[in-house]
């Protein structure tokens, strides 16, 4: 079992970086997990009736949100471009990035991808910084969504199982992450260029024109996408977006499931800063699947803040690691390597940083 596992995991960690399996992460991914669930021999009905029904809610949550944004598209690229207008370029993007990482609790993790992915378009920005604010705000938006039991998968299954209150994780982990999402903002800030534009005075100057446009009703039809570069997408789009996430987290879910005897059986017994290292699993496994098999209530709030930490800041440095990547990725187009580039360096960073944090509270409390 364990060899198997072990070339599995490999397969998932190498194969996508590949042309092919790039173009079909979703097939590939789908069928490792089926290998992983035979491999550990834990395929039952009840794991089958579980990987239908668990993405039936974030599938219909990006179908509703596609549909809403094709229909509002046009008010929202003038607020969007409104707002913008009027305030410094740098000042808009770190509390753009802030803001939707908090929010990201209330409104869920897929929402604000929804809303990523919508603001990025209106933007028209260079390809490197595209990636550059796709990587920052999912990394913001993953840990934010964590605040609540509502934010995100992972939330709702530590609160349930420790039998916590609603501001449980909140406190646990606030102070850690809420200071994180405030640094992705303001290294978002400094790494994104303008609109792919010389200087700010051009670019404010060129949002102002296309906001003028936009509100313009005899320039109603085709004026706005002229100038700020979106297209609307077809119902179709919408439809073959929403299928791709509901087999990405099928798959998702055979994979953790695959996975989970192994944790079980030589994981949970490691010191929580091995298990801090080791959970950067989740950069391409379920995080909230990793945080099912391995929280206990048993465990002090240290040992289960430091666990979690590693599990939230590892799932943004590749695209299967969250839902935010995965479908901020998937909609602009943003290839495995292109996402890695970035993001594996800034996660690796951000895990030795809190690592050091680690160690010096471990010292001096």
């Amino acid at each position: 079992m364990i060899i198997g596992l072990s070339i599995i995991l490999l397969l998932v960690l190498i194969l996508p970086f590949t042309k092919f399996v790039e173009r079909n992460l979703e097939i590939f991914l789908f069928i490792m997990g089926i290998l992983a669930v035979i491999v550990s021999q834990v395929y039952s009905w009840s794991l089958v009736k579980e990987a239908i029904i668990h993405p039936i809610n974030i599938t219909l949550a990006v179908l509703i949100a596609g549909l809403v944004f094709r229909w509002f598209q046009r008010p929202i690229e003038k607020g969007i471009l409104w707002i913008s207008s009027v305030m410094p370029y740098r000042l808009f993007i770190a509390l753009f990035v802030i803001v939707l990482g908090i929010v990201s609790s209330i409104i869920t993790a897929i929402v604000a991808a929804i809303i990523l992915v919508a603001v990025i378009s209106v933007l028209r920005l260079d390809r490197k910084s595209e990636i550059r604010l796709v990587v920052l705000a999912c990394f913001a938006i993953g840990m934010g969504a964590v605040l609540t039991p509502i934010g995100e998968p992972l939330s709702t299954i530590v609160v349930s199982k420790l039998d916590e209150d609603f501001f449980y994780l909140l406190k646990l982990v606030g102070t850690s992450v809420i200071p994180a999402v405030i640094v992705f903002g303001i290294i978002a800030a400094f790494a994104v260029k303008p609109g792919g534009r010389l200087n700010e005075a051009a670019w404010k100057s060129e949002i102002a024109a296309a906001t003028e446009l936009a509100g313009s009703k005899e320039n109603e039809t085709g004026s706005a996408k002229a100038e700020t570069g979106t297209q609307t997408e077809s119902y179709a789009e919408i439809i073959i977006r929403s299928l791709k996430i509901y087999l990405f987290v099928m798959a998702l879910t055979f994979l953790g499931a695959g996975f989970e005897p192994f944790i079980e059986a030589y994981l949970l017994d490691l010191s929580p800063l091995i298990m801090y290292w080791i959970n950067m699993l989740s950069a391409v496994l379920d995080n909230a699947t990793l945080a099912a098999a391995e929280i206990s209530p048993a465990m002090n709030d240290t040992t289960i803040k430091d666990i979690l930490m590693g599990l939230l800041i590892s799932g943004g440095m590749l695209i299967p690691g969250n839902i935010p990547n995965i479908i901020a990725a998937g909609k602009l187009k943003i290839t495995s390597g292109e996402y890695a580039r970035f993001a594996f360096p800034i996660g690796l960073a951000a895990m030795v940083i809190y690592f050091a944090i680690i160690l010096i509270t471990d010292i001096l409390f």
